[in-house]
């Protein structure tokens, strides 16, 4: 007797490839439908007009000329973690350690800045401070590397500890450096001479965190899609064996990997450090180590894609924090509409990636 197989209403099945213009319209319903759904969630909950808190959301990022050089400055420093990450990811090398090496680096700006502010001439002080941050930051993530190269451990939970380590390190020196005695701060450091602060260019104070960063962007598109180290990089990310098969030292291209992407993180803690903020904390991370992990994962390692995904984050996060003090909304009100964007957006990578196909009349016969 004949079994019959029943087939499914409807399949899902990994896509071999699709074009730019579809990916991107996927992406555009998705983000249309998440501001749909948000609306009809502002409106049920807290009872106001939808388009005055997207038009306040704006107005948080970009409502004044300071707003907006915030914003630009915190997207760049965004973006330069997602591309210190996008190489490791690639090569399917879990680095989750971002935060660890964001921090090794401002720690390392930091010590240049207090111990050479006197020494040196702000210009020369910006060179080595940025030498120190990515040597610092390299430190750091060559340490699981090895482990992992040599020895096969896990690096998700080494990297993940490392933050940690980072953390209390971070402590330790806020205490050695602490001003005034008993404040538990750093403070700002040269605050009146300014020595080896980021000099402001055209008046503007964040031009050379940008400057640095869309440099970054550029040579990371060309390192990884141009040049041997990239393709290696590729290779090792498919199978190891593969690599192992074509000849590559693959020990050699993990640990070589992930000390460009940790000395990458590094520099993120020298623009932060040296560009932004004249100070050292354990804040200074600030969990964009976390965030950036998505900005790299969207943006399918791409660092022009990264740009985009990363504005989008920082746009939301400062736009919630607007609606909040804006229209006295309680804080998980305004991270939920944050939450409904991000979970579509997120969604339409999966049909991006995915078709869904529905049973045919013959099929069901």
């Amino acid at each position: 007797m004949k079994q019959s197989t029943k087939v499914p209403l409807v399949r899902i099945v990994k896509r071999d490839s699709i074009a730019v213009w579809r990916a991107w319209i996927i992406r555009l319903i998705g983000l249309a439908l998440a501001l749909a759904v948000s609306a009809i969630i502002i409106y049920a909950i807290v009872h106001l007009n939808p388009l005055k808190v997207y038009s306040a959301m704006f107005d948080g990022n970009f409502g004044t000329e300071k707003r907006s050089w915030v914003t630009l400055r915190d997207i760049m420093t965004l973006l330069c973690i997602g591309i210190g990450l996008a190489p490791a990811f690639k090569m399917r090398f879990w680095n989750i350690g971002a935060e660890g090496q964001i921090l090794a680096g401002g720690i390392a700006t930091a010590a240049v800045m207090i111990y050479c502010g006197k020494a040196m001439p702000t210009w020369e002080l910006l060179i080595v401070s940025l030498a120190a941050s990515c040597v610092a930051g390299a430190l750091w993530s060559f340490i699981p590397a090895f482990f992992k190269a040599n020895f096969g451990t896990n690096e998700t939970l080494f990297t993940l500890m490392m933050n940690y380590v980072a953390i209390q390190l971070t402590s330790f020196f806020v205490a050695l450096w602490e001003n005034p005695f008993g404040s538990n701060t750093v403070g700002i450091i040269n605050q009146q001479t300014k020595a080896g602060w980021f000099p402001s260019i055209f008046g503007q104070q964040y031009v050379l965190n940008i400057a640095i960063v869309l440099a970054l962007t550029i040579f990371m598109y060309i390192y990884l899609s141009y040049f041997k180290q990239g393709y290696e990089i590729s290779v090792v990310g498919e199978s190891e064996r593969t690599a192992r098969y074509i000849g590559l030292h693959v020990k050699t291209v993990v640990i070589r990997t992930m000390i460009i992407s940790g000395a990458i993180c590094g520099l993120a803690g020298y623009i932060a450090v040296a560009g932004s903020s004249h100070t050292i904390s354990t804040s200074t991370a600030g969990g964009n180590g976390f965030t950036a992990i998505i900005v790299a994962w969207l943006a399918k390692f791409n660092s022009f894609m990264m740009i985009l995904v990363a504005a989008l984050l920082v746009f939301l996060e400062k736009g919630a924090i607007q609606i909040a003090s804006q229209y006295n909304l309680n804080d998980y009100a305004s991270k939920m509409i944050t939450g409904i964007i991000l979970f579509f957006i997120l969604g339409s990578e999966f049909f991006t990636n995915y078709r869904m196909v529905f049973r045919s009349v013959k099929e069901a016969n």
